[in-house]
């Protein structure tokens, strides 16, 4: 298989056929070691949580596909920590869009001023940010974005309302098992012209509390499959 990107919680290679096959590895963002998918670089290692990333993903993607929502995902190797996905094509150098249900991390550090951490977000309030390690992963707006030509503005409207349905469908699973989901990462890119979603839908790409606790990411992959 021919090596097309090495990033920060997998890799990405090039399948014979046309598709892309992501190995997953066992780095999460966070900071001096303390996991926080709001983070922009890699801040430690979890034993295992490489293949629950993926059975998180591959969960929420048939859940996703159930409700008539187009995604890159193909299938996947839960044993190699693979997954194949059709090929997309990213917006820029690479955008991550964050939906926030409740206040806090990055957003509270930035706006702390006007909100208390742990206020909720009635209604999801959705952002994006250029991955972009040196310059901090800086945030843009739906104009930003059309104005450096990465996106039209009614690519963004689509993008922006598939999150929603997308943090709702898994706000509502985790909710059924006593969990409350307080924010989430995604990517999107495009398929033949169309804004799907990409990468993964991941435990390490979310934040979960379970009452005042936050859960960890294998554990949270446990209590989503085991239930």
């Amino acid at each position: 298989m021919e090596l097309i990107y090495k990033g920060k919680t997998k890799d990405v290679y090039k399948l014979e056929n046309g598709n892309v096959l992501l190995k997953f590895k066992d780095d999460c963002t966070g900071k001096d070691g303390v996991f926080d998918p709001g983070e922009n670089s890699v801040g430690l290692t979890i034993d295992g949580i490489g293949k629950a990333n993926l059975q998180t993903s591959v969960y929420y993607f048939e859940k996703l596909k159930e409700a008539g929502i187009k995604t890159h995902y193909v299938n996947a190797n839960v044993d190699d920590a693979t997954m194949e996905v059709l090929p997309a094509t990213v917006f820029g150098h690479g955008l991550e869009v964050i939906c926030r249900l409740v206040a806090t991390g990055s957003f509270i550090r930035r706006y702390g001023e006007y909100m208390k951490d742990g206020t909720p977000l009635e209604g999801g309030y959705v952002e994006c940010t250029f991955k972009n390690d040196e310059k901090g992963d800086p945030l843009v707006t739906s104009e930003g974005l059309a104005a450096l030509g990465v996106m039209s503005e009614e690519m963004f409207a689509s993008m922006k309302e598939q999150t929603l349905k997308i943090t709702k469908i898994v706000a509502d699973d985790l909710k059924t098992i006593g969990l409350d989901l307080w924010d989430i990462k995604f990517e999107f890119g495009y398929n033949n012209g169309e804004v799907i979603l990409i990468d993964e839908i991941a435990s390490g790409n979310m934040r979960v509390y379970k009452g005042n606790t936050i859960v960890e990411p294998v554990e949270l992959t446990k209590l989503i499959l085991n239930r």
